[in-house]
């Protein structure tokens, strides 16, 4: 690679640089009254947003920044209807029988929510659900990904597992054991979907602002007040969907999770020839090697794939030319087109890798829903959370819900998936020797 990187920092994208329905919104001036205020502009609080409002609710979104400038507008655009770590044996083990049905059944409708909206609402975001391919890079991979594609399979999914010469076929790879594969995943382009949420929630009539950070959240005897620069909310509700950007606005929830740094990169359009060999079907994947390895086109037939970093300096510009050429090896493209952009963001991962509701005080709750699968889990988390603004108990929706509890050595333990991608990668390359 000798052609310069466009070094996309901050809220900067491939998916911004592209995306075609951005709308500038306002600062909140003065005060206003909600049923449900919502801090944090990202897929949790847009698909809140939107489903409040749909019910009759007064709804007020307050971004600190623009929307989807947080984990929602720096991921990889992967629309995934499972779960990072478990699969729905581990779930019923972890949550019992009632709890576990809820939170898989939750999980399953997740992607096919996603792609209804975008036909309901005519959201213009490259959205292609054709499916999310899962390699499996070691025989007991296979094994692992044959299970976990029955489980879902039982429970009506669209799930399949493949062969080696059927993975080699969909994907374009050689060397992978076998996989399986969800049909009803895909992917999109993250920011347009944004965009188009948040144009949808305003037609419902909610009110989203920009570059209005929330400055302190107060108890009140009617609910709670929201104070910004420049104005106030007070409502009856509040929704914290900030994930890994909140900020000192909540010290606690900041040692709840793992902050994960993931970066992104993307190259420049690979000719149709080649195009035509990798991912004919238009998927996404993602493999079982714990240094994961993922790749997808856009709607233009750029490579995008992603990756953590070892600790140290330069990381910027050092891994997104690492993933470049991983990308080349992985899928044998000597010539693979230059690196165009690259881009970085924080997900908040939980201790169980599984959806949460944390509960701040009455009427206060913050949702996190990533561990890498927060475009369906976040979109799904906020029609539930919906129902909860407008009466259901927080205990009875099918998320976790629970007061925050911070992590043990949570100081040292942040930096942990980083420090450990050295044993990691080499862990991958044993199971492939064996």
């Amino acid at each position: 690679m000798t052609a310069a990187i466009r070094q996309e920092a901050h809220s900067a994208s491939l998916w911004r640089a592209v995306s075609r329905n951005r709308l500038d919104r306002p600062a909140l001036q003065g005060q206003l009254d909600a049923d449900l205020a919502i801090v944090g502009g990202g897929f949790s609080g847009l698909s809140t947003a939107l489903h409040a409002a749909e019910r009759g609710l007064r709804v007020v979104v307050l971004e600190a920044e623009i929307v989807a400038w947080g984990a929602t507008g720096r991921n990889a655009g992967f629309v995934v209807p499972n779960f990072a770590k478990m699969d729905p044996d581990n779930i019923f083990a972890h949550l019992g029988q009632e709890r576990g049905e809820r939170l898989i059944d939750f999980a399953a409708g997740s992607a096919d929510l996603v792609f209804g909206l975008i036909e309901r609402h005519g959201i213009d975001c490259d959205a292609v659900q054709s499916g999310w391919i899962q390699p499996a890079h070691s025989p007991a991979a296979f094994e692992k990904v044959k299970s976990r594609a029955g489980q879902w399979a039982r429970r009506g999914r669209p799930a399949v597992v493949l062969d080696r010469q059927e993975i080699e076929m969909l994907t374009g790879m050689r060397g992978y054991v076998g996989g399986w594969m969800d049909r009803s995943g895909g992917v999109l382009n993250p920011v347009a979907y944004a965009n188009g949420l948040a144009n949808a929630a305003e037609k419902a009539g909610a009110g989203i602002f920009e570059r209005t950070p929330v400055t302190s959240v107060d108890r009140k005897a009617d609910g709670w007040m929201l104070k910004t620069p420049s104005g106030s909310v007070r409502a009856g509700k509040v929704l914290i969907a900030t994930n890994a950007y909140g900020g000192s606005l909540n010290p606690l929830l900041q040692r709840t999770y793992i902050p994960l740094k993931v970066f992104q990169m993307a190259t420049e359009p690979l000719p149709r020839e080649v195009r035509m060999r990798l991912l004919p079907g238009g998927q996404g994947a993602g493999d079982t090697r714990r240094n994961l390895f993922t790749f997808r086109f856009d709607a233009d037939n750029r490579l995008i794939s992603g990756g953590m970093h070892i600790l140290g300096a330069g990381a910027d510009t050092r891994v997104p030319q690492t993933i470049w050429r991983r990308l080349g090896h992985h899928l044998d493209l000597p010539d693979l087109p230059r690196l165009a952009y690259s881009w970085s963001g924080m997900a908040a991962v939980e201790p169980d890798f599984l959806p949460h509701l944390l509960d701040l005080g009455p009427g206060l709750i913050a949702g996190r829903a990533c561990n890498g699968r927060g475009i369906a889990m976040t979109t799904a988390m906020g029609k539930v959370l919906a129902d909860w603004a407008k009466g259901i108990e927080a205990r009875d929706l099918p998320l976790p819900f629970a007061p925050p509890a911070p992590i043990p050595f949570h100081a040292l333990l942040r930096h942990a998936p980083n420090m450990l991608l050295v044993w990691s990668m080499l862990r991958d390359r044993l199971d492939e020797a064996r």
